[in-house]
């Protein structure tokens, strides 16, 4: 049977889903509306641990800093000196709010400018699914034998949901972002890689709110989504969630760790 929500009219879940604030990097207004299933390392609580080891960390593209504060919350200690950067105005202003109490400060940094840091100033850099990691910055910004640590987001991840709007995509597409290739990229920038795993995670859309909002948030799926662009797709894709029940995709992710050699 379909999910209760699923009887709602096609306007008023479009209209729901379209009005919910995008900023941050908090998922919470999904719950009970879409499931993704989480990796088995743990990323947030991972980190958390190397925080306690390190004295002075950044992070990269934090989004609103959620989890680099529910890292700093969980960490044995933290360093002597966190700094976060953030290329989303809106983002920088909201992990600025919520990281200053804890004594990290945040930095405007836009993708893909050379960070604004000094060579070698930090032994801990971490990311959260960035939208693509700059190795040779990363190399530059480490000092010897510290370490890049991270979650990325794979190859074909929720191809099912963007190919459904977008129609077949070529390799290139489907296949960026491939852990294989990461790990080169890593070696060339000087880095050496000492973990590296991936996995792929069931998702569910149980209403198409969900799936408006998914597009609206993470923006590079379906580049330039808007509701009425896609309006057709979206009406055929609630009748398909309203008879069948929820629509199924998969994400994958790649935990990765690099150091710089001493």
């Amino acid at each position: 049977m379909g999910h209760p929500r699923s009887h709602r009219s096609f306007e008023d879940l479009v209209a729901e889903g379209a009005a919910v604030p995008t900023d941050g990097w908090d998922f919470s207004w999904f719950e009970g509306r879409a499931t993704e299933a989480r990796p088995s390392w743990g990323y947030a609580v991972s980190l958390a641990q190397k925080l306690a080891g390190a004295t002075a960390a950044l992070d990269l593209q934090t989004g609103g800093g959620e989890v680099l504060d529910f890292a700093l919350g969980h960490a044995p200690k933290a360093p002597a000196l966190t700094v976060a950067t953030e290329g989303w105005a809106p983002n920088v202003a909201k992990a600025a709010a919520l990281l200053r109490p804890r004594g990290v400060a945040v930095v405007a940094s836009p993708e893909p400018d050379p960070l604004p840091f000094a060579d070698g100033a930090f032994d801990l850099v971490s990311s959260r699914h960035p939208v693509q990691a700059h190795w040779t910055e990363i190399a530059r910004v480490l000092e010897p034998g510290g370490s890049y640590f991270a979650q990325h987001v794979g190859p074909h991840s929720v191809v099912e949901l963007v190919e459904y709007f977008l129609g077949p995509q070529p390799d290139d597409v489907r296949n960026g972002r491939d852990p294989k290739r990461e790990r080169a990229d890593a070696e060339a920038a000087g880095l050496e890689v000492v973990d590296l795993r991936a996995e792929e995670l069931r998702i569910e859309f149980h209403d198409i709110a969900a799936v408006v909002h998914f597009l609206r948030k993470v923006i590079w799926m379906v580049p330039g989504f808007t509701v009425e662009a896609y309006e057709p797709q979206l009406r055929s894709l609630h009748r398909r969630i309203q008879d069948e029940g929820p629509f199924v995709a998969h994400s994958t992710r790649h935990l990765i760790e690099a150091r710089k050699p001493r």
